[in-house]
């Protein structure tokens, strides 16, 4: 998989998969009209302007070259230090797989690279399955606001980064199952390589054992380590810089 900034060539297929997002979590509590509504108000013709903006940041993941999902964030208060993960979206012909939360991961990466101190997630208080996502990949709800959908108003809550303790990672587990193998994957334990993070893969979710390391680029945990803490994709060629006891720093 690939996941990449939007471009214009994205916006059709953002905009239809926004569309069948709605309707298959969200018909519950709107309707097929709201639902019309919200996709035209949010993606309609100046979405072009969002994906140009320095202070939006749009994401699509990829899977074999077609777009299966996207992440629609923005930077705003000052010194535009505050990011705002205003949706994410998977083809509902495409979830599981741990898609979500791995365009979860990279959308919240991105926000901190780009300068947000903090991130904030949105999602509907009606939406069970999208309160449940944030709160089991580290995130804890902070308040609520009302939003307008079409010609009706929702509460929606608003999510921060739980309180991280000291030594302690971000806790986001992603179980994967990854070039025939079962994999616990830790997206708090990061390292950043040439082309997107390496994250550690462990035997068992409480992380006890270490496996190796998922390659945040292409998926694989096919890759290697030398004794100066270097780690090479064997799929893609991502690689991860030496560690900081390199000869060359002694």
């Amino acid at each position: 998989m690939e996941i990449r900034e939007a471009t214009d060539a994205d916006a059709d297929t953002i905009r239809s998969i926004a569309h069948d997002s709605l309707s298959s979590t969200y018909t519950d509590f709107l309707g097929e009209e709201t639902i019309d509504n919200a996709t035209d108000q949010w993606y309609g013709e100046e979405f072009a302007d969002d994906i140009a903006d320095d202070h939006s940041l749009i994401l699509v993941i990829e899977r074999d070259g077609e777009v299966i999902g996207f992440s629609h964030s923005e930077l705003v208060g000052q010194q535009y230090s505050n990011g705002q993960l205003l949706w994410l979206h998977i083809d509902p012909d495409a979830r599981g797989d741990g898609i979500g939360v791995r365009l979860l991961v990279r959308t919240r990466e991105k926000l901190l690279d780009t300068g947000a101190d903090q991130v904030q997630c949105f999602v509907l208080e009606d939406n069970e399955g999208g309160n449940e996502f944030y709160a089991e990949h580290g995130f804890e709800q902070a308040d609520q606001r009302e939003v307008e959908i079409g010609e009706e108003t929702f509460t929606e809550n608003i999510y921060v980064e739980s309180e991280i303790e000291s030594g302690d990672d971000w806790t986001a587990i992603d179980e994967l199952e990854v070039d025939g193998r079962t994999v616990y994957v830790s997206y708090g334990d990061a390292d950043r390589g040439s082309k997107a993070p390496f994250y550690g893969a462990y035997e068992s979710e409480d992380q006890a054992d270490r496996y190796g390391w998922l390659c945040g680029n292409c998926d694989s945990i096919d890759n290697a380590m030398d004794t100066m803490g270097r780690i090479e994709c064997n799929s893609c060629g991502n690689r991860r810089k030496p560690t900081r006891w390199d000869s060359s720093y002694l």
